[in-house]
């Protein structure tokens, strides 16, 4: 069995570090707290990732909110996704009770209650900084992916974006990219296809349902301007300590899609942003993903590949990224891969199938001389955790029961008229927080399309006008040629025709008698 001095000796080894650390707890042994067993996080490593789990009120929340404000203190940021909204006390201080001054004694450190400073942040029409990204920004390959495209739709989009490009007609908000497809399919089908080739009206027709269906999920809120810029989540206040950005995202449960959204866009844009640092004394950020599970049951293949790939490569960008969660198996085995802190809370084993999780989250463990692993994971109190981690050499320190220091800042929620307080005094709030509308696709196609509309009335209109004219002249000249003359008038020409006959008759007449005369004078003669 061992005994109290190797347990020291172990742990001491293995959590003592060159560099800036920070002390979370101490290690126990048979269920005691052994003072001298010091368990520190060492902030060289902070950006190789993490894992806090445990069943539901384990203390997963005051644990996270513990690192938060060791990190804060020594001026590295934070953004922490908070699903449950019960995050926001970090920006008050604490107060002191009985149970914190005995745990404090048992981790021979002094309780001094303080606050941090806190931005939060909104993807929706709650209070805070307003999240903000344009279509443009996300690229067609990003956007394929969150539509859950095939590749021949995803190519289609890609023709959007650089036919966009070209005719410079900025794809901002979602209206933009509706516009465009709507155009695409009608009054642009002609020019898009000479110049681009062949697109099929049943996959713009998806690709639109599927833009629709975000839709339904306030994806208008989130794309448009003014774009976030991730520079501002990397802030140090005036006193040195580091923001606590803390993403509101309470309603976020019924929403998946745009939560992944947020997500796929946040860290490509990490990743795209900030440069290669290699390993750090300490990190730039840590982003804390609350609740985890959520994001996981119903992430799409594609944010499911890109949180792998980010996880793997942002590490050298200076960036560490924490799950926190319900049981270690909500998190794939890919992405746990890459964790170098785990967390692990108590575990509840009320099934069988409760019992086979259990026996492999202590499989995932080092193994120890200590412990029971996967006995101890069910004994576990609020406020303890099994921990192990990557020392500086990237090697898994041993795994050690800790208890651990509570939150100096208020463990409860901010009233409302306290959040109230903080916004209005927050500068990223006025500077996010106006709605800008600029001239942009929908804006611009529009306004070519009622141009065309018009172009097309008026020589309509025209067209009609000279028909108009055309057949009026063709009557007029056929009334002319067909219509009848005043001596074509079968009365006048009746009258006419009397009168000749008279008139003849009379001259006729005239002549007769005169000749007769005549013939009678000469014959008298």
């Amino acid at each position: 069995m061992a005994t109290t001095e190797q347990f020291i000796q172990t742990i001491q080894q293995g959590y003592t570090f060159k560099g800036e650390n920070v002390k979370i707890g101490v290690g126990m042994l048979d269920g005691k707290a052994v003072s001298d067993a010091n368990v520190y996080l060492p902030f060289k490593t902070m950006n190789r990732h993490g894992l806090i789990a445990g069943a539901t009120g384990t203390g997963k929340t005051k644990t996270l909110q513990v690192i938060t404000e060791c990190l804060s203190d020594n001026s590295i940021p934070v953004l922490v996704m908070d699903i449950k909204g019960d995050f926001s006390g970090i920006a008050q201080a604490g107060t002191i009770n009985n149970k914190i001054t005995e745990r404090y004694a048992l981790l021979k450190e002094t309780y001094t209650p303080t606050a941090f400073p806190v931005e939060f942040l909104t993807l929706s029409d709650e209070k805070g900084v307003r999240l903000r990204a344009t279509v443009t920004e996300f690229g067609p390959i990003l956007l394929s992916k969150i539509l859950g495209l095939n590749d021949t739709q995803g190519g289609i989009v890609s023709i959007i974006f650089k036919y966009c490009d070209d005719n410079k007609l900025p794809l901002l908000d979602l209206k933009d990219f509706i516009k465009v497809l709507q155009y695409a399919g009608d009054e642009g089908k002609e020019s898009l296809e000479k110049d681009y080739g062949k697109i099929a009206s049943t996959s713009l027709g998806t690709i639109l349902r599927k833009v629709i269906e975000l839709q339904q999920q306030g994806a208008d809120i989130f794309f448009g301007e003014k774009s976030f810029e991730v520079e501002d989540l990397m802030r140090i206040n005036n006193e040195g300590k580091g923001m606590v950005n803390i993403l509101r995202v309470t309603d976020m449960q019924n929403r998946p899609k745009l939560f992944s959204t947020f997500m796929l866009q946040l860290l490509a844009e990490l990743y795209a942003v900030c440069p290669e640092e290699g390993d750090l004394d300490k990190p730039k950020l840590i982003l804390f993903i609350d609740e985890a599970h959520l994001i996981f049951q119903e992430a799409s293949s594609a944010l499911m590949q890109q949180i792998e790939t980010v996880i793997k490569l942002i590490r050298s960008k200076g960036i560490g990224i924490f799950f926190c969660t319900q049981n270690p198996q909500d998190i794939p085995a890919s992405v746990l891969a890459q964790l170098g802190l785990k967390i692990q809370h108590a575990l509840r084993a009320f099934t069988a199938a409760d019992r086979k999780v259990i026996k492999t989250a202590a499989e995932n463990f080092p193994e120890t001389e200590f412990y029971t692993t996967d006995e101890l994971l069910t004994q576990l109190g609020i406020g303890e955790a099994f921990i192990t981690l990557l020392n500086e050499k990237g090697i898994p320190t041993p795994l050690v029961h800790t208890l651990l220091c509570s939150p100096r800042s208020r463990m409860d929620v901010l009233t409302e008229t306290e959040i109230d307080n903080l916004i209005a005094n927050s500068k990223l709030v006025k500077k996010y927080s106006e709605t800008i509308d600029s001239q942009s696709a929908y804006e611009i196609l529009n306004a070519k399309i009622e141009d065309a509309v018009n172009r097309t009335k008026e020589e309509q209109e025209q067209k009609e006008a000279a028909k108009e004219e055309e057949e009026e002249n063709k009557k007029s000249t056929k009334k002319e040629k067909e219509e009848p003359g005043f001596f074509d008038n079968p009365t006048v020409k009746q009258i006419g025709r009397t009168a000749a006959s008279v008139i003849t008759r009379s001259l006729l007449g005239a002549l007769g008698i005169s000749s007769t005369r005549r013939v009678k004078r000469k014959s008298l003669w």
